[in-house]
């Protein structure tokens, strides 16, 4: 449950800085934060 709410959060920082960055570079950063955001909530499944 922890872990669960702490990627959410995390998860809504990063779209905080998607949202408030204004060049290429900082987005295409995001997009790979998401896909490893996405990784780390599929491990906390596979732990509970």
């Amino acid at each position: 449950k922890k872990l669960g709410f702490i990627c959410q959060e995390i998860g809504r920082e990063v779209n905080t800085i998607g949202s408030k960055s204004n060049n290429a570079e900082m987005q295409q950063q995001v997009v790979q934060m998401k896909d490893e955001l996405e990784k780390i909530k599929e491990q906390i499944l596979n732990v509970l």
